[in-house]
């Protein structure tokens, strides 16, 4: 077999596999992959190997299609909240500000690379600054299975608002104004009826894999021409049709594709220019002043009466620098405004900030449920409708997880135990359809510590089913029931062998794999309905 096309394609095979190698180890010792990509760019670049044309058009791939899944499932509701607007704009001028005048002092005292910046340039490197990763916490919370849960939502939100102060600032920058057809972008609201018709009648297969990509790109390329950043456009496409009952599993669909594409983009962060010691220093030490960002999200977050949970794990997922930050710097050095090595600076940056959190968000429910007292000191005492603290008293079986198989659970369990019977999930619009169908669903997180304390408090609950979206939200769950004394039953839904002993080692008495057991409840569906084989 001719294997010419891979490497037009993909440059060279030996980032792939040196790429595979990194991801690898880095996921065996609890990291996310893409901390393994980000070493392989770096790593590459130490050997002086450049990224390509056909690496930095994976790169761009993957962004496109990554902001137009983030479209697929974005809430306009949540961006309207002044938890997402004004916060936003709040902390964006709080950074700037800060980091502003820390980085014109050091200006001011000749400190190498920051001796040729001027006030106006210092605030340019604090806007890039201000930025946290799309990429980045996407990855994160749909590892985690958080994508819909409220404080996913309110950093989706932010980050999309934050995007849309780059895009304007792109505009300023660079002297270019949208063009008069840009105001025909807004016809596009008027084509969803055609992008819903064609999407209903596109299957199951890899049409709808082309009409993702048909989208996606052709939305980037129309924004383009009109003047307006081609991202912006995949990412407005996906919200365009974000409401069809199909989105989902297009969604799904492109899961795969936009992971592959995004490995170039981690790779060419590493691979931007020559590093050097004094850039390396630099970059490493603005590292923690991801900590006084996540700070002011948290102060922010929980002066706009979100509970300190939420507050929390939102700043968390924000506590990093982001690509957008690479875009503004690489601005100001294509202007000749910056030296090229602040581009290889704020790479070490993102990279080393990428290291820092991914642990982190790994372990937020523990960092929460540790120093819990301290957290709630800064909680209001008004909350957000929507963000209350959960109550199931009466209840006897909670079900977490109202999803295809927690909702065939919930059914099948109210049949026999009745209204003892409370579904739990943290997708509100879920929520509100199961609602509407007589169901009593609540909207809670069972990784929150603060539910698990009502449990503690006095319950009547003796079976806890989990059929939570993946492992590691399941995994979650039960490292916070095993912090009280719930003595009851405990069933869990697996997709994988391996998965089955994981969740019996985290103190699971039932586990159902949903694949191999498929068989047997179809077996005991047809037998249920007395159908003879003869």
């Amino acid at each position: 077999m001719d294997f010419e096309w891979v490497a037009i394609a993909l440059g060279d095979v030996a980032w792939i596999s040196l790429a595979f190698v990194l991801g690898f180890l880095a996921r065996m010792i609890g990291l996310p992959p893409l901390v393994g990509y980000l070493v392989t760019g770096f790593v590459l670049n130490y050997l002086g190997i450049t990224s390509g044309e056909a690496l930095q058009k994976l790169a761009d791939l993957g962004i496109t299609l990554l902001l137009f899944t983030v479209g697929l499932k974005l809430n306009l509701k949540t961006l309207i909240r002044p938890q997402v607007w004004a916060v936003t704009g709040l902390h964006i001028s709080a950074v700037v500000g800060l980091f502003g005048l820390a980085i014109y002092g050091l200006a001011l005292l000749g400190v190498p690379l920051f001796s040729n910046l001027d006030f106006k340039l210092s605030l340019m490197l604090a806007f890039a600054l201000s930025f946290s990763s799309t990429v980045f916490v996407v990855k994160v919370l749909e590892e985690k299975g958080e994508m819909k849960s409220l404080h996913g939502g309110i950093a989706i939100g932010i980050l999309v608002m934050q995007d849309i102060a780059a895009v304007v600032f792109l505009a300023m920058s660079t002297g270019k104004l949208p063009s008069a057809w840009a105001l025909l972008l807004f016809l596009l609201i008027f084509v969803r009826p055609l992008f819903y018709y064609l999407l209903q009648r596109t299957g199951h297969g890899e049409l709808l894999i082309l009409y993702a990509l048909v989208l996606a790109l052709g939305g980037a390329e129309i924004f383009e021409l009109a003047g307006v950043k081609d991202d912006l456009g995949a990412l407005i496409i996906g919200v365009i049709i974000s409401n069809h009952p199909k989105v989902k599993e297009m969604a799904k669909t492109m899961l795969d594709f936009k992971d592959l594409f995004l490995v170039g983009f981690f790779l060419t962060i590493g691979m931007t220019g020559q590093l050097s010691i004094a850039g390396l220093v630099i970059g490493i030490l603005l590292v923690p002043f991801v900590f006084v960002k996540s700070a002011l999200f948290f102060g922010l977050l929980t002066a706009f009466r979100l509970r300190a949970r939420t507050s929390l794990l939102a700043s968390l997922n924000l506590m990093n620098y982001s690509e957008f930050g690479l875009i503004v710097t690489a601005i100001g050095v294509s202007s000749g405004w910056l030296d090229a090595e602040w581009l290889v600076i704020i790479a070490i940056a993102l990279s080393v900030s990428f290291v820092l959190a991914a642990p982190l968000n790994n372990i937020d429910d523990r960092i929460y449920s540790r120093f819990r007292e301290f957290w709630l000191s800064f909680q209001r005492k008004q909350r957000l409708r929507g963000d209350e603290v959960l109550d199931t008293s009466g209840a006897t079986v909670a079900v977490f997880g109202m999803g295809r198989v927690g909702c065939g659970a919930y059914d099948k369990m109210r049949e026999m135990h009745g209204d003892t019977v409370v579904g739990i999930d943290f997708n509100n619009d879920q929520i509100t359809k199961h609602r509407a169908l007589g169901r009593n669903v609540l909207l809670g997180d069972p990784s929150d510590a603060d539910f698990w304390e009502l449990i503690e408090k006095g319950h009547r609950i003796n079976l806890i089913m989990l059929a939570l979206p993946n492992l590691q939200a399941n995994l979650d769950a039960l490292e916070q029931l095993q912090l009280t004394t719930y003595s009851g039953q405990v069933a869990a839904i697996s997709r994988y062998p391996e998965e089955e002993e994981q969740l019996h080692k985290a103190g699971v008495n039932s586990v159902f794999n949903i694949y191999t057991e498929a068989g047997s409840g179809f077996a005991s569906h047809v037998e249920a309905r007395n159908i003879n084989p003869a």
